[in-house]
């Protein structure tokens, strides 16, 4: 007896898999692509950029003690050397982002064509678009499948996967920079002593995570909002297509009034989508904007205490 699962169960299986469960299928479609070896290398190197910025990032860091010192000292000559030296840590940064711009839309360009050679191939297997045209939802707009979505998931995964990692390292590069700053403060209040070992640390931490968790809590109806919207997207464009193809069949049956209602309704429906969309990212912005702001005085109140307590000059607290 044949157990091979049918397309309405592949898509129920899809639809309900955990997200390692579908990470693990991307994994094996890149395994298997003939990009993987210029997919990998790119990838290599751009770990490699983004460690290398986050040490400039540090460096320029530690520059801003020296620098403010010498502006509260008013010494020119050594205002005039951290100059240049803020010069070549800047420029360095500068070939960094470049690359690591260069690298990233590589990363996105080889991950589409290995997902989209990937869909491609299943879509092309024997008998499968037919049987996808009969397989309900999953079936719909194949097209959508392999130019849009397959667009939106190399560039989203490239975005995020990159994004985490940079503020990973740069985590992991200022833990210890925030932890000797704060090292050793004892907080005094109401005749009490109060002593939390890197206290800037775990400040940082909390003000992210706060941060992230806000930010996920309003955001997280996008992820719904922006998959409907692609689809109806793709019935637009459909019916667009339909109507371009049948125009000859149309005007004998002077159809044009009911193709007309048709697009007009399938164009509604993007824009229903789309306003669901705005007013999700209007929320978005209150918390993303408003923290912001926020983190522009955010680092100075955490480290003012040790400042106000006369255990960091001005340059430090900058």
């Amino acid at each position: 007896m044949d157990h091979t699962p049918s397309i309405e169960q592949a898509a129920f299986s899809v639809e309900t898999s955990r997200l390692s469960d579908q990470l693990a299928a991307i994994r094996l479609a890149l395994k298997a692509s003939p990009v993987r070896r210029r997919l990998l290398w790119a990838s290599i190197g751009i770990v490699g950029v983004i460690v290398a910025t986050s040490i400039g990032q540090v460096l320029l860091n530690r520059w801003n003690q020296p620098f403010y010192d010498a502006l509260a000292r008013r010494d020119l000559p050594g205002f005039l050397h951290q100059l240049m030296v803020f010069a070549a840590i800047a420029g360095s940064l500068l070939v960094l982002n470049v690359g690591q711009t260069w690298l990233n839309q590589t990363i996105r360009l080889k991950l589409r064509e290995a997902l989209t050679l990937d869909l491609i191939d299943e879509w092309m297997r024997p008998a499968r678009a037919f049987r996808l045209t009969h397989a309900g939802a999953i079936g719909v707009n194949p097209d959508q499948r392999m130019q849009q979505d397959a667009g939106h998931l190399s560039d989203l995964s490239t975005d995020l996967g990159v994004g985490l990692l940079q503020s990973f390292i740069l985590l992991v590069s200022f833990i210890g920079v925030l932890w000797e700053l704060s090292s050793g403060f004892v907080f005094h209040v109401g005749g009490h002593s109060l002593e939390i070992p890197g206290y800037m640390v775990w400040a940082a931490i909390l003000y992210a995570g706060i941060a992230s968790w806000l930010s996920w809590l309003v955001g997280r109806p996008l992820i719904r909002f922006n998959s409907d919207r692609y689809t109806r997207e793709a019935v637009l464009r459909s019916s667009v297509v339909r109507v371009n193809e049948n125009v000859d069949a149309i005007a004998l049956a002077h159809g044009e009034a009911d193709a007309r209602r048709q697009l007009e309704l399938d164009l509604g429906g993007v824009l229903d989508a789309m306003r669901r969309i705005y007013s999700a990212q209007i929320n978005l912005s209150w918390v993303t904007d408003a923290y912001g702001w926020i983190t522009v005085v955010a680092p100075i109140l955490v480290a003012a205490p040790v400042y106000f307590a006369g255990d960091i000059s001005f340059g430090g607290l900058m």
